[in-house]
C-alpha cells in the first residue's frame, strides 16, 4: 500500500481513451491483518492473480493505457465482490481456510479497503470518460481443489450482458492462435461486480481478460502480453468505432 491507499495509479488518462483496471494484482496484506495462512500461500493464486500487476504497469508505463491497480490482496479484501458478497472477506480459498477473517469485522475491511478502491476507481473513469476499459485478471491452470480439471484456455473474455466488445477480442485473440475460453473458466454472468459497477452500469465499453498464470509468470512474458493485449484493446476500439 502506498499512503494508506488500497490501489495505485500509473499514468494520466487521455479522455476517451483506453484504461486499465487490475483488482486483483497485490498478494499484500497490511501488518496488522492476521490471516492465519502460510507465508508460503500469499504467492499463490488464492492471494493474488499472478502476473497481472506487471502486465498492468507494463500497459500504463510503455504503452500508454494509464492503470488503476489493487495494492492490497484479495485475501484482505476481494475489490471484484459486492459489498454483500460472501466472498468479499474470504473464510476460504481453492480448499484453504482463511481462518483470521472467521468472525472478523467485514464492515471495518469494506470502510478501509473496499470503498476506497471504488470511490476512486468510478472518480478515475468518470474522469477519463474512457472508450474502453481493460480489466485484466488471471486464472491458475488448475485448481488444487480439482486437480484432475485441466484449464486449456490461454486467455479469455468474460463479460455480462455487454459482449459487444468481447466478440471483438475473442476474435482478435484467435487470429493469434491461441486458445480462447468465452466466459470461461468463470462466467462474467456470475463474477463480474467490478464491470457490472464501473462499465455495463454507465453504458462504457470493457474487456473483462484473463490469462492464464503460467503464461505471465516471468517479466519477459509480461511484456510480450502486454503487447499483445495493448494491440487487441487499440484493434478491438477501432471495431467498435466502426460498428
Amino acid at each position: 500500500m502506498i499512503d494508506g491507499l488500497p490501489y495505485r495509479q500509473v499514468g494520466e488518462p487521455i479522455p476517451g481513451r483506453i484504461v486499465c483496471v487490475a483488482d486483483h494484482a497485490s498478494n499484500f496484506v497490511p501488518e496488522d491483518i492476521e490471516l492465519g495462512v502460510p507465508r508460503e500461500l500469499l504467492d499463490t493464486h488464492i492471494a493474488l492473480d499472478i502476473g497481472t500487476e506487471g502486465v498492468a504497469d507494463r500497459m500504463a508505463r510503455r504503452h500508454a493505457i494509464p492503470a488503476h491497480i489493487a495494492t492490497v490482496s484479495r485475501l484482505v479484501c476481494d475489490f471484484h465482490r459486492t459489498e454483500d458478497a460472501d466472498g468479499v472477506v474470504p473464510t476460504s480459498s481453492d480448499g484453504h481456510l482463511v481462518p483470521g477473517n472467521i468472525g472478523a469485522d467485514i464492515e471495518k475491511r469494506i470502510e478501509r479497503f473496499h470503498r476506497p478502491y471504488h470511490d476512486a476507481l468510478g472518480k478515475w473513469l468518470e474522469a477519463a470518460k474512457p472508450e474502453l476499459i481493460v480489466a485484466l485478471h488471471s486464472f491458475t491452470p488448475k485448481l488444487e481443489s480439482k486437480p484432475m480439471e485441466e484449464r486449456p484456455w490461454e486467455v479469455a473474455l468474460l463479460y455480462n450482458e455487454d459482449n459487444s466488445a468481447a466478440v471483438h477480442a475473442i476474435r482478435l485473440f484467435r487470429e493469434e492462435g491461441l486458445h480462447v475460453g468465452d466466459n470461461e473458466p468463470y462466467s462474467g454472468k456470475d463474477l463480474n461486480a467490478t464491470m457490472d459497477r464501473h462499465a455495463e452500469a454507465h453504458g462504457r465499453h470493457y474487456l473483462t481478460v484473463e490469462i492464464r498464470q503460467d503464461l505471465i509468470s516471468t517479466e519477459a512474458d509480461q511484456a510480450r502480453w502486454a503487447a499483445l493485449i495493448t494491440d487487441v484493446a487499440n484493434r478491438t476500439a477501432l471495431a467498435l468505432k466502426g460498428a
